[in-house]
């Protein structure tokens, strides 16, 4: 259970970190002075049903998200982007020009400080602006099963989390998305697996068949780049499925 006040009616307490990261929380409410039913996605793309139990529905939310974001800074005690920096970006090499922001009144306070809260996506403002060549880092500690430069960074069954399948949404893992089935990228290998934005446009895609990572942004074809690098690279016959 979660130690918020924002899950604390009948239904959110059932909810799990699980179903925050694998967007079935399906908790309705406000955060920030957004409240989930603004988000015109859920019910565009989504597979949930009003009131039900958490697990039991899907739902691309980005309110939720920023209850997760809400979550993670409390369990922390501590702002994301320096957990963020501390365990990812610092021992990958990342550069400093990276920033995560949230809205101006995120703000909660944890031991007698004002700690600010980032929004887990740019839909109202804010998010994580990052360059590409840091993003592909990011994608590269995954396909390296968490490791880089010799060093575990991140648990290898923390990246088999990442992408394992969602229940109720196969194609979706935890915040990643699955080209398993075909049906998130027709035309690119079913290998892949993305973390994407703003519809596709912005995309982290890593296949580890190919051994290969893509970071692309405000791409217009996304698919047809997808396609068209993996068909140069060949699947490495020790790492294909």
């Amino acid at each position: 259970m979660l130690p918020l006040t924002s899950t604390q009616a009948p239904a959110g307490r059932a909810i799990t970190w699980r179903h925050l990261l694998d967007q079935t929380s399906q908790w309705e409410g406000e955060l920030w002075s957004k409240p989930t039913w603004v988000d015109a996605q859920s019910t565009r793309e989504g597979t949930e049903s009003a009131g039900g139990p958490p697990g039991a529905g899907w739902a691309y939310n980005d309110v939720r998200v920023n209850l997760a974001a809400l979550a993670l800074t409390a369990l922390f005690r501590r702002s994301l982007p320096d957990v963020l920096r501390e365990r990812v970006m610092v021992p990958t090499g990342a550069s400093d020009g990276w920033s995560w922001h949230g809205y101006d009144h995120a703000v909660i306070a944890l031991d007698g400080t004002g700690v600010p809260v980032v929004s887990g996506g740019a839909h109202w403002g804010g998010g994580l602006w990052i360059s590409a060549l840091d993003l592909a880092r990011v994608g590269l500690l995954c396909l390296r099963e968490g490791w880089w430069g010799g060093r575990r960074v991140l648990s290898r069954r923390w990246i088999e989390e990442l992408w394992t399948p969602c229940p109720v949404k196969p194609d979706y893992g935890l915040s990643w998305w699955l080209n398993d089935r075909g049906t998130v990228w027709p035309r690119a290998p079913r290998t892949g697996r993305c973390a994407r934005g703003n519809g596709g446009n912005h995309l982290l895609w890593v296949d580890p068949a190919r051994d290969l990572v893509i970071a692309s942004r405000w791409g217009s074809e996304v698919e047809r780049l997808l396609a068209e690098v993996s068909s140069a690279v060949p699947p490495c016959p020790t790492l294909a499925p």
